[in-house]
C-alpha cells in the first residue's frame, strides 16, 4: 500500500502528541481518517485542523475498557466501511519505582497499553483477513526493546506489544496483511506530563528529555514512510536512545552498568 488517497486509515491516541501529527500527515495525503482517545472535545478540534475534515470521523474509545472494544471496532467498520490501516498508538507511561507503586496502577498499564491494543485489533484483523487486505502498525517504544527504572510496567507493556505482534506477524506469512512495529525514542509529548505516578495521579511534568527531542511532526513522517514502504519494524530517536538499542544488544553488561546510574 503506496498511495493512502481515499484509503481509511484509524489512528489510536490521535487527540494530540504523534496521534495528532499522523493525522495531519495521513490527511494532507488524501486518506479518510478515524482518529480515536478518549477526549472527543480535542479529537473534533484535530478533525477540523485536518485537510478535508468532512472525510474524516472521530471515534472516542477508552482502551482501558478493552473488553468493550470488539464491539467498538464491529460497530466502527460497519458505519465507515473497510479499513485499510490500523494504527495502534495510544499509551500512557509511568513515573514511580516498583517499591512505590501498587498492582493497580501496573494493571491500569497493562490494560490500556497491552490489552487495549490488542483487543482492538483482532476483530480488525479478523476483517482484513477476509478481505486479504490491510496494514497494521503498532508505535511501541524503544522502551520495548529494554528496561528502565521508573518505568516498570510501561517497559513490560511495551515488551508484551512486541512478543503478541511479533508471534501475529509469523501467523500473517503468507497473508496480505502487513504489520510493521515501531520502536521511537524520545518524543516532545504530552506522555511524560500524563504519565502515572504513585496514588494514580498525573505527573504533570514535562521530562527535559521530552522537551528537547524529536518533534511529533518528525516522528509521523519518519512512520508514514515505513508504513508506505511496508517495513517491518522501525527505531527511530536521539543519539542516546539509539546507543542504548545497540548497546543492550550487543554489550547488555555495559548497558546494566550504564543505565543503572542514569537519573530518570
Amino acid at each position: 500500500m503506496t498511495d493512502f488517497a481515499n484509503k481509511t486509515v484509524w489512528i489510536t491516541g490521535a487527540s494530540s502528541g504523534i496521534g495528532e501529527a499522523l493525522a495531519y500527515k495521513f490527511s494532507k495525503l488524501g486518506a479518510k481518517l478515524l482518529i480515536s482517545s478518549r477526549d472527543e472535545t480535542r479529537l473534533n478540534e484535530v478533525r477540523a485542523a485536518c485537510d478535508n475534515p468532512l472525510l474524516h470521523h472521530v471515534v472516542p474509545m477508552d482502551l482501558e475498557r478493552y473488553r468493550d472494544l470488539d464491539a467498538v471496532a464491529e460497530e466502527t467498520w460497519k458505519e465507515y466501511g473497510p479499513i485499510d490501516v490500523l494504527i495502534n498508538n495510544a499509551g500512557v507511561s509511568q513515573r514511580y519505582r516498583v517499591d512505590e507503586g501498587e498492582i493497580e496502577l501496573d494493571e491500569k498499564i497493562m490494560n490500556i497499553n497491552f490489552l487495549g491494543t490488542i483487543a482492538l485489533t483482532r476483530p480488525v484483523l479478523r476483517k482484513m483477513l477476509e478481505r486479504q487486505s490491510g496494514h497494521i502498525a503498532v508505535v511501541s517504544s524503544v522502551l520495548g526493546l529494554f528496561g528502565i527504572q521508573s518505568r516498570s510496567a510501561y517497559c513490560a507493556s511495551k515488551h508484551a506489544l512486541r512478543g503478541y505482534f511479533e508471534s501475529l506477524r509469523n501467523e500473517l506469512s503468507g497473508s496480505k496483511i502487513d504489520l510493521t512495529m515501531i520502536y521511537p525514542g524520545y518524543v516532545k509529548t504530552n506522555v511524560s506530563r500524563n504519565a502515572i505516578t504513585v496514588g494514580g495521579r498525573n505527573y504533570g511534568v514535562t521530562d527535559k528529555q521530552h522537551s528537547t527531542a524529536m518533534s511529533s511532526e518528525d516522528s509521523a513522517e519518519k512512520i508514514v514512510a515505513a508504513i508506505k514502504r511496508k517495513k517491518p519494524i522501525l527505531i527511530f530517536g536521539g543519539t542516546r536512545e539509539m546507543a542504548s538499542v545497540y548497546l543492550s544488544k550487543n554489550a547488555p553488561s555495559v548497558f546494566r552498568f550504564l543505565s543503572s546510574r542514569i537519573k530518570v
